[in-house]
């Protein structure tokens, strides 16, 4: 009989990795679930639903990010700071202009579970809208998306 392994916070703590990821000329959604299944874990074999089994994710060039289709002008994004008359809607092209850091944090945090546990998970990752240099002591694997 064959027995199933579940992962622990402390023997995941000591195996996480650092992986950089270059969003220039790639599409916001596949960027997205890749940056979401590698914050999850889901790439390992020990994934385990429950626990934060996942590894840290640097995006850098978030300026070079593409989007598909009339999304543009058509997409917008809201956010509301729960006071009278505090909602404000940016289309995706002021995003992409202005906020693309937060544009992708957004993405990759639609595709995160909405509890304690996706509230964990969403602080390991890092963007960055152009090609700075930060955690360069982590020494990051580069990935590229095909």
């Amino acid at each position: 009989m064959q027995k199933s392994t579940m992962a622990k916070n402390e023997q995941m703590f000591k195996e996480r990795k650092w992986y950089e990821i270059d969003a220039s000329g790639l599409i916001l959604g596949d960027l997205a679930v890749f940056a979401a299944n590698l914050l999850r874990g889901k790439n390992k074999p020990i994934f385990t639903p429950n626990t934060d089994c996942g590894d840290y994710v640097i995006v850098r060039n978030a300026k070079k990010v593409k989007l598909t289709g009339k999304k543009l002008e058509d997409k917008k994004y809201y956010d509301n700071s729960l006071y009278i008359g505090g909602m404000r809607c940016r289309t995706a092209k002021e995003m992409v202009e202005k906020y693309p850091e937060e544009m992708i944090y957004e993405a990759v945090k639609g595709m995160i579970p909405k509890n304690r546990l996706g509230r964990k998970v969403i602080n390991k990752l890092f963007v960055y809208g152009n090609e700075g240099k930060p955690h360069t002591s982590q020494t990051p694997i580069k990935i590229s998306i095909a």
